[in-house]
């Protein structure tokens, strides 16, 4: 008897290994079921994502005049960022002395622009249509 003989039989008395054909028979299954599976997770992903945009244009125009008016000069970013959400655009100037941020935000022809300076609201300015 070979090694590879010995190591097969002494495999199948540990009942490590079935060489009956029947299990040579399982392999197709189990390959379909990983694909039902991955299929599964696709659906599964894809829904998710359907419900993720769908819930997001739930919430509505976040640019609005009553959201700019209360907006008021001294808050900080933070505080514009919970009432109007992330700006459109974001540019940053470091002066000499302070450090002058402009936010920018669009929404379709619309534009309001709120400018910090020290990162606090200095001035706003809009062209909403309400």
């Amino acid at each position: 008897m070979t090694k590879s003989e010995t190591r097969n039989a002494a495999a199948v008395e540990a009942g490590l290994s079935n060489p009956k054909p029947e299990a040579r028979k399982r392999m197709p299954a189990t390959a379909s079921s990983f694909a039902v599976r991955a299929l599964s997770f696709r659906v599964v992903v894809v829904v998710l994502l359907a419900a993720v945009l769908t819930l997001g244009g739930c919430r509505g125009k976040r640019l609005t005049k009553a959201n700019v008016d209360e907006v008021t000069n001294g808050m900080s970013r933070k505080q514009v960022e919970s009432i109007l959400g992330p700006p459109t655009s974001v540019d940053s100037t470091n002066l000499l002395v302070a450090k002058k941020v402009t936010y920018t935000y669009r929404q379709g022809d619309e534009t309001v622009t709120i400018v910090f300076f020290n990162d606090q609201v200095s001035s706003k300015e809009s062209n909403l249509h309400d």
